[in-house]
């Protein structure tokens, strides 16, 4: 996701937060990856502070790695046709 121009809030944990900051960016991507067979939730005020909206993604041992580059190019499209600047 980084090498795509993705901002990701660091952890070690299931849960990945890719940050937009702008909420109405985070609800169309989330909109868009629906086209592309990937469900995620958009997050923003007041669920997170303000500016800090964000897309939650959850990963499990049951991934394999063509389903995350799946996800990676779902995002990368969705973004793209969004139409959003964010990361």
């Amino acid at each position: 996701m980084s090498e795509e121009g993705f901002e990701l809030l660091d952890g070690e944990h299931a849960i990945i937060p890719v940050m937009f900051g702008d909420a109405v960016a985070a609800a169309k991507v989330a909109d868009e990856m629906l086209h592309h067979g990937v469900f995620v939730t958009a997050f923003s005020y007041p669920v997170v502070p303000k500016g800090a909206a964000r897309i939650r993604v959850q990963l499990s041992a049951a991934h394999s790695s063509e389903d995350v580059e799946a996800c990676v190019q779902a995002f990368v499209k969705s973004r793209a046709a969004a139409g959003s600047e964010f990361p």
